[in-house]
């Protein structure tokens, strides 16, 4: 199991393996950079067929939360941890207590939240081990629907700029995905006028969304290559791949999976077949941003005009890869590499 010689490896500051023979916690936390403050990424509690498996997501998960906070304007660096466990057996409270233990060894170098496989509840039994934890119920909660609010505007910013439609009427959208961000977003898109075909590996997650939305449902293997204006992948990553490329009929790629490029090489194809392409760390930067405000003075209005940001945010973006001839994802990685390779700990407030 390599990892300073792993592929996605990127120079991470540190990789750490934590173990628990009480509760059977086996858990890797990965800090990318700091440059810009502490690593701030979710826990992610997934059932990985192999060890290598695992190593490959955190480091890829991680990476991508330190370009996602310099995208924000965030001054934290990036961070992830994964819980090899399946979330509907093995977690437990004693759990989460153990992860929040692993989480405390670290002397506030990550913070860590929620992510697949975890709740806003899962993170107060992490509260009673750590302090180093956001996301907590009555604090700013759960993230979900500013990531949402996020990948909407992110929607709606690609639709200008490529469709030259100032509103979603009539634009067809295929969600694949309807956890908590994918509901959320179905709902806005809806009330918007969107058009959505719309998928999800549990039935009682289809069914909802077709009810309420309206939305066609199509199989999890067919989402690929419907005819839409967007495809808005809101689930695993790497579905940006050899495979499915082929498949794609629409303009638009721009959803909350994170690392949705299977490898760089993809973002430079979407761009060749003229689909613009809205890179993920900058479009699902709405939950990130939404905990960095977490606190006594937690203000909606606030996080909000926030996370609007991220509809002007991506319009730099396909501005410069248009000027440069390069991918977007190209483009937006170069900003992201100026902010966070350029200074060491900004002096901004962190609010936790």
């Amino acid at each position: 199991m390599p990892v300073f010689g792993a592929v996605d490896f990127d120079a991470h500051e540190q990789v750490t393996f934590f173990h628990d023979k009480e509760t059977g916690l086996k858990a890797i936390i990965a800090i990318h950079n700091t440059n810009r403050g502490p690593a701030l990424g979710g826990c992610r509690i997934w059932p990985y067929p192999d060890e290598q498996q695992a190593i490959t997501d955190v480091l890829r998960l991680s990476r991508g939360m330190t370009y996602k906070a310099a995208m924000a304007n965030l001054p934290f660096g990036g961070g992830k941890a994964v819980v090899i466990a399946d979330s509907h057996k093995d977690k437990s409270p004693a759990l989460l207590r153990a992860f929040g233990k692993c989480v405390e060894k670290l002397d506030g170098c990550y913070i860590t939240a929620e992510d697949v496989g975890t709740s806003v509840d899962d993170m107060v039994f992490i509260r009673e081990t750590t302090s180093h934890v956001v996301g907590l119920p009555g604090g700013s909660g759960d993230p979900s629907p500013f990531t949402a609010i996020g990948v909407y505007d992110a929607i709606c910013s690609a639709v200008l700029y490529r469709l030259k439609k100032s509103t979603l009427k009539g634009v067809t959208v295929a969600v694949q995905g309807l956890g908590h961000v994918g509901y959320h977003l179905c709902k806005l898109l809806a009330e918007s006028g969107a058009q959505l075909i719309v998928t999800d590996i549990e039935t009682e997650l289809l069914e909802r969304v077709v009810k309420e939305f309206k939305a066609e449902s199509v199989s999890p293997e067919k989402i690929y290559g419907v005819e839409a204006d967007v495809f808005a992948p809101c689930a695993l990553g790497a579905i940006i791949n050899d495979v499915t490329l082929p498949q794609f009929k629409c303009v638009i790629i721009a959803g909350s999976a994170n690392n949705q490029l299977e490898c760089h090489a993809h973002g430079e194809i979407l761009a060749e077949k003229e689909i613009l392409y809205a890179p993920d760390y900058v479009v699902n930067a709405g939950g990130l941003i939404d905990v960095y405000y977490e606190g006594p003075n937690y203000d909606l209005d606030v996080v909000r005009a926030h996370v609007r940001g991220i509809h002007d945010t991506l319009l730099d973006v396909f501005h410069k890869a248009e000027e440069l001839k390069i991918s977007t994802s190209e483009a937006a990685d170069l900003i992201a590499e100026e902010r966070f390779r350029s200074i060491s700990h900004p002096e901004i407030a962190v609010s936790l």
